[in-house]
Parts: structure tokens; C-alpha cells; sequence
């Protein structure tokens, strides 16, 4: 069997050196991967052949896998059949979860963003806050991907996370109900003060584009001249969805995203259209967060940097690579990272966000020192087992929704108020030299 498996090598490698063109940096890279080959194939001999139990061949090779992902990024990940299999059923119908968009961040499983009226946001959990323990079990070293299936479930069963937060200085536990999570992507708009409109989008779903039309026909019939668009604590989602928003608000033939891989394949340019849409706005705030990832911080990276709009609040999270899921002959998977996006201006999103043009914090929100490293939360963990993190009471962990009187959306109010001063001041000085 396996002189069979050591055969399949030598053959995938030969066949590497045939095909591959005659440069000499390229064969010495071939050269070297086989010599690694070889190390893999002794490592895997000696494992079957001397270890204390029989192992079949299957479970090594997906360990080996597994343990190759690992090594990359924290997204990209091997799915066995079984997992990917659910996963799939679960993307095509209804599933109960906890509302919450996750990520690893410093090597931390990293709440991006609670959904506003799902069971997380009710009890309280908010975005940055690390899950250290699903059900009692430490999460060091979890992929996102078992994260997810740990957290999802049957609706109306529990869920108890234990949550690592700044400011905090105990950790706390939250039990969660799991629901089937259905999430409106227009989550408010009216009009607030002074022609200003608001729209709050949690989410970017197939239908948000239609969705965040209609609502700007709606605002504009009421007089809306300027406008603040909301992707606060907003994950993200469909890139193309997000260069649909984009495109409402940029002129034609601007880019709005791009992204770029390894191959030439990877490589792609999303422009807006030609078509006018609602680009003329004179003026338009954009308000960010920790919470704000993925598609939010493309839309955000297209408006600052075409210079349609000012963003207005705090960094970014900085999740801006792309995952392609390859499936294998045996029924398993890879999630493999295989390019990143750039905004217009070509500024990486990954791992770098997007910085506000006016940073404001949150008043409620602690500055506290960051843990510097992820093994120094779970030695404490650790030597507190037997002391069961404070449980808070739900109803004093209720978060207020977003209300027009917050001091960021009153900020981008007063940034938006400030230009139409200015404007009507200029506007006859204008006047007077054209004549």
C-alpha cells in the first residue's frame, strides 16, 4: 500500500519536471519540493510502520492536509467530506446560529461583528470580543471553519461561549439560544435633520442592491440632499454586491475594487458603469467600525479614495482576501486563499483595514492594553479552571441600537452640516467673480 502511495509522489514529481519550462530557477524549485516530498514520504513510512496503533492511510494523508492549511492563513482550511457536506446543506437551506460574524485575529477566535437583532447582538455580545471557550473547550489553535460548526446548530438549543474582553477584567460566559438567522440588509432609513438622509446596511446579501435603491428613491422623494451610509459592525459578504453599492455612487469608469493572486487568472478589475445612478450626491458620509469587513471595507476603500465621500469612525477590521473552494475526487475540500483585494488607490485591505478620514471612538469604548500574545490568554485560562467566569445579567448586557444621537453619527451630522455652511458662504463669492 504504501509503496503505492510513495509511487504516486514520484510520478506527480516526474511529471512536474516534464512539463514545467527549462529555466533553472523554475527546475531548482522542483528540486527542491521533491527533496520535501521525500522527507513527507519517510515522515509518513515511519509513522505507519512504528507507531503504537494501526492508522489508516486516509486519516494520516487528511492530517497532513489539514496541518499544511494551517501553516498558511487562518481562512484557508481543509474540509472533510462529512463537515463539507453540512456545510453545503447549510448554505442551501436554513441553519441555526448566533448571529455573529467570526474571524482569528493575533491568533484570537475574534467576534468581526455581531448582526444587529440576532440572539448574540440581544445578549450582548459585541465585535472584538475573543471566544476563548465553545462549551468549556479551549479554543487554542481552532480553525474557523470547526469554529462554525461548533457555534451552529439545531434553533432553540444552547450555546455557551466564554468571551475575553477588553476593559473586562474576568471572563465572561454567555449562553446564547440558536435561531434560524435571517437578516434584512437595509436595517434603517429616514431622513434625520436638514435634508440629511440615513441608511444602514448590516449586511450585503444578493437583494441589497435592489433593497438600498429603493430605500434611496424613498429618502430622495423626501427631499434627502446628502446622505449617511451606515456599515457599522456590518461583516460584510458578496463581492459583487458590494461593487453594486459602489456603483451607485461613483461616476463611470471608476475602479472600485481589484484584486490580485498568483496567476494570471486571479487577477481582476471591478469598474462602476456608465450608466448615471446616484453619484451626484453633493455630499455623503460613511461610518466604519472594528465591526466593518470585508465587502464594507471595499465599498468604503471605493468612496475614500474616489473622493466621493468622507468615512467617518474608527479602523476597519481588515479582512481582504479572497477563498476559493476546490473540491477533491474523495469528497473533501480545500478552502484555499488564492488572491487579495486593493482599493482603487492600491491599498492592501488585508490585515491593514480602512483608516477613517476622521477617526472617532466610541465614548463608552475602554483603552486598555492588548494581550501581546495569544498562549499568554490561555496560560491564564488555564490556571483559572475551577473559578467559572462571572455570568452578567442579560438584561444589563443589552446594547442599544444605533440611534441618531451616538457621538459618530452625530460627528458625521456636523461634518455634513458644516459643508452646507460653507457652501451656501461660497456659493455668492463664486457667483460674483464668474460675473
Amino acid at each position: 500500500m504504501w509503496n503505492r502511495v510513495l509511487m504516486m509522489w514520484v510520478v506527480l514529481v516526474v511529471l512536474a519536471f516534464s512539463l514545467s519550462p527549462g529555466s533553472t530557477a523554475e527546475r531548482k524549485a522542483i528540486e527542491e519540493l521533491y527533496n520535501e516530498i521525500e522527507v513527507f514520504t519517510d515522515a509518513l513510512t515511519i509513522t505507519q510502520n512504528n507507531y503504537v496503533d494501526e492508522i489508516e492511510p486516509k486519516k494520516l494523508i487528511h492530517g497532513a492536509i489539514r496541518g499544511m492549511l494551517s501553516a498558511l492563513d487562518p481562512h484557508s482550511q481543509f474540509m472533510e467530506p462529512e463537515f463539507y457536506n453540512e456545510m453545503k446543506l447549510q448554505t442551501e437551506g436554513e441553519f441555526g446560529g448566533l448571529g455573529i460574524e467570526i474571524g482569528v485575529k493575533d491568533e484570537l477566535l475574534t467576534v468581526i461583528s455581531p448582526m444587529d437583532g440576532t440572539p448574540a447582538y440581544e445578549v450582548g455580545i459585541k465585535a472584538g470580543d475573543k471566544i476563548v471557550k465553545i462549551e468549556d473547550e479551549i479554543t487554542r489553535g481552532i480553525s474557523i471553519m470547526d469554529a462554525v460548526g461548533k457555534l451552529r446548530g439545531k434553533p432553540g438549543t444552547d450555546v455557551t461561549i466564554t468571551i475575553l474582553r477588553e476593559g473586562e477584567n474576568k471572563l465572561l460566559n454567555f449562553t446564547i439560544t440558536r435561531a434560524i438567522i435571517k437578516i434584512r440588509s437595509v436595517k434603517d432609513a429616514r431622513i434625520l435633520e436638514d435634508n440629511i438622509g440615513y441608511i444602514k446596511l448590516s449586511e450585503f446579501q444578493e437583494k441589497t442592491s435592489k433593497d438600498l435603491e429603493d430605500a434611496l428613491l424613498k429618502l430622495e422623494k423626501e427631499g434627502m440632499d446628502s446622505l449617511i451610509l451606515d456599515l457599522r459592525n456590518n461583516p460584510g459578504g458578496l463581492l459583487n454586491t458590494a461593487v453594486q453599492v459602489s456603483d451607485k455612487f461613483l461616476p463611470g469608469g471608476r475602479m472600485i475594487v481589484y484584486t490580485k493572486g498568483r496567476i494570471k487568472g486571479q487577477d481582476m478589475e471591478f469598474k462602476s458603469h456608465e450608466k448615471l445612478t446616484h453619484h451626484d450626491y453633493p455630499m455623503m458620509v460613511v461610518l466604519v467600525n472594528e465591526g466593518s469587513a470585508s465587502a464594507s471595507e471595499i465599498v468604503a476603500g471605493a468612496i475614500q479614495d474616489n473622493h466621493k465621500g468622507i468615512i467617518v469612525g474608527t479602523k476597519t477590521f481588515g479582512k481582504g482576501s479572497v477563498q476559493t473552494v476546490i473540491e477533491l475526487k474523495d469528497g473533501s475540500a480545500l478552502r484555499l486563499t488564492t488572491s487579495k483585494y486593493f482599493t482603487p488607490s492600491g491599498r492592501s485591505i488585508h490585515g491593514e483595514g480602512i483608516i477613517p478620514d476622521f477617526t472617532v471612538e466610541l465614548e463608552e469604548k475602554l483603552e486598555v492594553a492588548k494581550v501581546e500574545k495569544s498562549e499568554e490568554v490561555f496560560e491564564k485560562i488555564e490556571k483559572e479552571e475551577g473559578h467559572p467566569p462571572v455570568q452578567e445579567e442579560k438584561k444589563e448586557l443589552k446594547i442599544k441600537k444605533p440611534t441618531p444621537y451616538d457621538n459618530q453619527l452625530s460627528t458625521a451630522l456636523d461634518i455634513l452640516k458644516g459643508i452646507k455652511v460653507y457652501k451656501k458662504i461660497t456659493a455668492p463669492m463664486l457667483e460674483t467673480r464668474v460675473r
